[in-house]
């Protein structure tokens, strides 16, 4: 049986953008906002999603990744209560839930960076953190220094190699799973995380839950080093994110052709996107918004298990700023949701119902067959099924003759089922898609 991820159709939420909280967690009571995100469901179900990337979720002091209580949500969002209810009614409703893990670093107001500020070298947490030193002070006033990530030290590094963090951290994700029911961890920061710690993570989490699935943020590298057998099962396809975009703009597809087929060793399980919570929406990084249609279309049909970052429906734009990300994580109401519907929301929709029915897309082979610098056709082959994707960046419309790698008699355009078969004629299929578009080909033999 395929697991779930590898079907997977994800709609990406950061929370507290989302919700409106406040951007600094000073509230002693708890503001129960998960009611306002329970109606976040039935939309991921019209959309198609089958599974919702959810964070941070847990107590911080500001943005989410400064946590100070890994157990315990963010009291701007909620209770732990509000959240395992939440994760009910996706399950219910068919989405699995996929929560941060941020375990690269804590905030300052974590309890161990509490007490080793407190009490110093006599602190039980002294080995907890990174390289502290106390031979000097930290630049916001600490009597020891410590690593940072990105020099940032309201978040302290923690030290994954000490026995006692990673069985803290390994219980932590067992309360998750036991508490919320939650079914994966997408990695903060994974690109740094020690490669030993996500390795025991991986052999820990998989007694912990069947298929539970484990993702990291990757932004450079080989993705291969953390996608195997024994580390993660996925990582973020940033290659093929900005490939998306650069191609577009530049009217150049074989930056796309040429990323897919230097990641198909990689494999097919790679978390694809087209922006997210820290990167300027698609929307604003496209010169030609016409160039919507083509970005999604390529997103839920190359490989790759495709993610919706929540407004990226509406075709919603943001861009960040040098001291600022809130532009990419708005607040936005549900109840707007009708006058944000547009032509791409219909067409995300057909676009993730179409993946989700099709095995092909499933982890289904790849292979190439028209390229130019404005038209791209491919076949995706699955166990069942055999489509053909075509898309044209013009803005006028093109005439295709796609060379078919295997027999066929006719192929019906998914995305118009009320439309003619279409014949094939000498090992090829004829086709003519409009500006600005793309087209799924479902190859028949009768």
């Amino acid at each position: 049986m395929i697991p779930w991820y590898k079907q997977a159709v994800f709609y990406h939420i950061y929370p507290l953008g989302l919700l409106g909280a406040p951007k600094q967690n000073q509230e002693e009571a708890v503001t129960p906002r998960f009611g306002e995100l329970m109606q976040w469901i039935p939309h991921m179900r019209e959309l198609n999603c089958t599974a919702v990337y959810i964070g941070p979720l847990f107590d911080s002091s500001s943005h989410g990744y400064d946590t100070r209580d890994f157990r315990l949500i963010d009291r701007r969002l909620g209770t732990n209560d509000d959240f395992k209810e939440f994760v009910s009614e996706c399950h219910q409703n068919g989405i699995q839930v996929v929560v941060d893990g941020v375990f690269n670093h804590t905030g300052r107001e974590f309890f161990a960076f509490r007490d080793l500020q407190a009490k110093r070298d006599a602190s039980p947490y002294r080995d907890w953190y990174r390289g502290v030193n106390f031979g000097w002070g930290s630049p916001l006033g600490d009597p020891f220094g410590y690593e940072a990530w990105q020099g940032h030290y309201e978040l302290p590094c923690l030290n994954l190699k000490n026995p006692v963090v990673k069985d803290y951290l390994f219980e932590t994700i067992r309360f998750w799973v036991d508490e919320f029911d939650i079914d994966g961890i997408r990695l903060d920061c994974a690109n740094v995380l020690d490669f030993d710690f996500m390795k025991e993570m991986r052999a820990k989490t998989s007694s912990m839950k069947q298929d539970f699935w484990l993702m990291g943020e990757v932004i450079h590298g080989e993705y291969s080093r953390w996608v195997n057998q024994e580390t993660l099962y996925s990582v973020t396809n940033y290659e093929l994110h900005k490939a998306l975009y650069s191609a577009h703009n530049d009217h150049n597809y074989f930056e796309i052709a040429h990323n897919v087929k230097r990641l198909e060793a990689v494999g097919n399980a790679l978390y694809t996107f087209v922006d997210n919570h820290d990167e300027d929406r698609i929307a604003s990084k496209l010169n030609d918004p016409a160039h919507l249609i083509p970005v999604y279309h390529l997103l839920f049909t190359l490989p790759g298990i495709p993610s919706i970052y929540y407004g990226g429906e509406w075709g919603i734009e943001g861009k960040r700023s040098r001291t600022s990300d809130e532009a990419l994580r708005p607040a936005i109401s549900i109840q707007k949701k009708q006058e944000l519907s547009c032509t791409l929301t219909e067409q995300i929709t057909a676009l993730a119902g179409i993946h989700k029915k099709y095995d092909a897309f499933h982890g289904g082979a790849y292979k190439e067959l028209l390229l130019t610098n404005r038209q791209y056709a491919f076949c995706r082959l699955g166990e069942t099924d055999r489509l053909v994707s075509a898309v044209n960046n013009d803005d006028h419309p093109a005439a295709l003759s796609i060379p078919l790698p295997f027999s066929a008699q006719n192929a019906v355009n998914l995305l118009e089922p009320e439309s003619s078969p279409l014949l094939v004629e000498n090992g090829r299929l004829s086709v003519t898609l409009p500006a600005d578009s793309g087209a799924i080909y479902l190859l028949r033999e009768e």
